[in-house]
């Protein structure tokens, strides 16, 4: 029997726990799991999701500090410090700020100055265009067709060998023009310099009517504490590589197709989901569809991504892309998350393809270099030890 979103049957708490019913039903007594009666079958109880990942966090730490630090590094405990982001209850917040607020009237030149803690407005005082630089254009227009990431892992590293002194800068004015030139590549147009961000893709895209939620979307793609692409540039970062060099491994990440790189188009990914909501007819219960599909579903948010539903809220979507969440939301329990949230802007307002992808990473670049210049300041080498597994071993002993 499904259960609700943010709930699991005793048989899913027990295998997650690895624990029998009676030592479930102790933490029930205990306080320490949280039950609610199943509103299909009033002699069952459903137990909550996030009581229950706690207790195995809570366990990762007494099975000494090698299993904690394997545990962590899967949605697991933190494994380093930061002020910058972190995940409170179903709050995301940016330095104590809630996210979602923010993005009720910021920019994401606002939200940069919080990230990254500077007390003056560095984007007034720089007019960068990357398209005037050297050989960006006729690079750009070589690898127009290529995907967002792509575009900017290509185009990125051209401003190493143009008048573009990285070095010689403060870290601040660095940040800018990095940002700014990620932002150029992943939309696949010149942005009009002095314009604040989300206003310059909406016109560069043709849809102004997109300004405000484009601008909703890059505040809250900002940050979101140790993503794999985050905890890739704190990497690069802290063997003082330039900022540059930081964020395009940040960018190489975030182009893995488990991060939502190199996503297929719509129909394919939702497929007979879409024709099923075309045709008004939705088979819930089939069992051929996909249980988690792309864009939806959390670890962090079991009750739903706060980013998703801030920016679907605004959004209007078509009737048959509310019959769509709605019915997978049905069958399996999940809703949108931000990836999710985003594709159906760019679906909505007939975005150029990948510009879901482009928004996020544009925002991104935002958080990645407030961690670049946070492991900076810390001087210390990421350096995780590894945990030989044992059948190598013996086959290194034998040979």
């Amino acid at each position: 029997m499904d259960s609700p979103s943010g709930l699991m049957t005793a048989g899913e708490a027990t295998s997650r726990l690895c624990v029998n019913r009676r030592t479930l039903y102790a933490y029930v007594s205990r306080g320490l799991i949280r039950s609610v009666p199943h509103p299909n079958n009033p002699r069952l109880c459903l137990y909550v999701r996030a009581d229950v990942e706690e207790r195995v966090r809570q366990k990762a730490l007494t099975r000494g500090p090698a299993a904690a630090a394997a545990a962590a590094l899967n949605f697991g405990l933190p494994i380093m410090r930061t002020r910058i982001s972190s995940v409170s209850g179903h709050r995301l917040l940016y330095r104590g700020h809630d996210a979602v607020a923010l993005a009720e009237g910021r920019s994401l030149e606002e939200v940069a100055r919080v990230l990254w803690e500077v007390d003056h407005d560095p984007f007034a005082e720089v007019r960068f265009l990357p398209w005037r630089e050297n050989s960006w254009a006729r690079i750009a227009k070589l690898v127009e067709a290529t995907a967002p990431i792509d575009r900017a892992l290509i185009l990125l590293p051209l401003l190493a060998i143009t008048s573009v002194t990285f070095g010689e800068m403060p870290p601040v004015e660095t940040a800018v023009r990095v940002l700014l030139a990620i932002a150029n590549a992943a939309a696949g147009r010149a942005l009009e310099p002095g314009m604040a961000l989300h206003r310059a893709l909406a016109s560069a895209w043709g849809t102004p009517v997109a300004g405000d939620i484009i601008r909703r979307a890059l505040v809250l793609a900002a940050e979101h504490e140790l993503d794999p692409s985050t905890f890739a540039v704190r990497v690069v970062a802290s063997t003082g590589a330039a900022l540059p060099t930081a964020l395009l491994a940040g960018l190489a990440a975030l182009g893995g197709p488990r991060l939502g790189g190199q996503r297929p188009p719509w129909r394919a990914i939702y497929g007979d989901w879409l024709r099923g909501a075309e045709a008004g007819v939705l088979d819930q219960g089939s069992s051929t569809r996909p249980c988690a599909p792309p864009g939806f579903g959390h670890p962090l948010y079991p009750d739903g991504d706060p980013r998703a539903a801030a920016l679907l809220k605004h959004l209007d979507m078509t009737s048959t892309t509310r019959r769509l969440v709605t019915a997978i939301e049905a069958k399996t329990g999940l809703r949108p998350n931000i990836l999710g949230a985003l594709w159906m802007i760019e679906r909505r307002f007939k975005l150029p393809k990948g510009a879901a992808l482009a928004l996020f990473a544009i925002g991104r670049s935002v958080g990645w270099i407030a961690h670049a210049l946070e492991q900076r300041d810390s001087d210390a080498v990421i350096r995780p030890r590894a945990a030989p597994i044992k059948a190598q071993l013996d086959q290194g002993d034998a040979e």
